[in-house]
């Protein structure tokens, strides 16, 4: 496996517009209160697309994702034209994994068997609560009822489906949450991804909790409340194969196994980062401009909406490879790793972090964080990432 192999190859599309700002988010998301031309936007993505199939030609695509924002904003027939666009410019295998962010309203829910007839094969739903009342209090436009029902269409039209769910909100009990993840996993289909509520810069959650009008939860509980998730999950069929997402045998996310196996992806749309290797073996860095209408004006004017293109030195592959892939539950191969860094790691720091149960290999190549090493991760990155 070559170094531009390794990891597999994705798209990412971006959809940047809302219904609402949650409280909570710090995605690169916007509230538009006219419709926004999708014809426009539609073709100024595929116009990106296009640019970068010259950057990276000839590759297989293992997966496409539309995220946000709110895809299910967009209409069918433009998931429709970006999905053609994809297929036109790389090798777009039947077997790849095309998944969409979804909203549960039910406006957008009588969208979903137009995304299926587009070519959207996985939805991931954004519940966030099983709570009528916590829903309000993180702004969603959505009710428990609506969820329910968006979920069971989900499951007769897509063969795959997850959903999103917050935990750690203000004031939320550890019975409590017990009650609602059991809940949710009655109601999954074989993926589900948790969420600890932070606050996060520039958020209206941010600005209450500076106030002093947003309590967060005490942090040991939080903690627990992580312990727990693990063990439920577990013990019902969907373990942790990341920090934060849970599923089935065969049932990851394979978009996001690309971003925590370091390997390539395009990103389009306002606001979408990339990480491309090149003919020549360079590892791009690219991210796009945020703003929704000036990324439209530099697309139609410039051909694209990048605002940076940085080339990677092998340090910093090395650390990106570190913060990604030890989140995973199957951990890094070290040899890859050496092989992107050109580095080893410090061996008394490697030592003391399996003599304190933080690390442990899998094999010969393969190290993982330990479930202890897991509540502790950014702790245990930073150490291996030492010299």
């Amino acid at each position: 496996m070559t170094v531009s192999s390794a990891g597999g190859f994705g798209i990412y599309v971006h959809w940047p517009f809302c219904l609402a700002k949650c409280p909570y988010c710090d995605f690169n998301s916007h509230v538009r209160h006219q419709p926004v031309s999708q014809e426009h936007y539609a073709k100024a993505l595929a116009t990106e697309l296009a640019r970068y199939a010259e950057m990276v030609p000839g590759r297989t695509v293992d997966s496409i994702f539309f995220g946000g924002g709110t895809p299910s904003l967009m209409e069918p027939k433009t998931v429709e034209t970006i999905l053609n666009e994809v297929a036109r410019l790389w090798h777009l295998p039947d077997t790849a994994e095309i998944s969409m962010e979804a909203n549960p309203t039910s406006v957008e829910a009588t969208r979903f068997a137009g995304y299926r007839s587009a070519g959207v094969n996985r939805l991931s739903v954004g519940i966030q609560a099983l709570d009528d009342k916590e829903l309000k209090i993180l702004g969603r436009q959505h009710s428990v009822s609506e969820a329910i029902q968006a979920v069971e269409i989900a499951r007769k039209t897509f063969p795959r489906i997850s959903f999103d769910l917050i935990y750690a909100r203000p004031n939320q009990t550890l019975k409590a949450w017990e009650q609602e993840l059991n809940r949710a996993i009655d109601l999954a289909a074989d993926h589900l991804s948790m969420y600890q509520l932070t606050i996060e810069s520039g958020t209206m959650f941010q600005r209450l909790y500076a106030a002093g009008k947003l309590e967060m939860l005490d942090p040991d509980l939080a903690a627990d409340m992580f312990d727990l998730t693990q063990e439920i999950t577990a013990a019902r069929g969907l373990p942790a194969y990341e920090v934060s997402n849970h599923a089935a045998p065969d049932a990851q996310c394979q978009h996001n196994l690309i971003y925590w196996r370091y390997g390539d992806y395009v990103g389009v749309g306002p606001g979408a980062h990339g990480r491309l290797t090149l003919e020549d073996g360079t590892k791009l860095a690219t991210s796009t401009e945020k703003h929704p209408e000036t990324w439209l004006g530099l697309v139609e004017t410039k051909g694209h909406g990048a605002i940076s293109e940085d080339r990677l030195v092998r340090d910093e592959q090395g650390d990106e490879l570190l913060l990604m892939g030890m989140r995973l539950h199957e951990g890094i191969d070290v040899p890859r790793y050496e092989q992107l860094s050109g580095r080893q790691f410090n061996p008394q720091r490697l030592l003391n972090l399996q003599e304190n149960g933080m690390v442990e290999w899998v094999s010969n190549t393969r190290l993982r964080a330990t479930q202890t090493g897991f509540s502790l991760l950014n702790a245990v990155i930073a150490e291996l990432a030492s010299d």
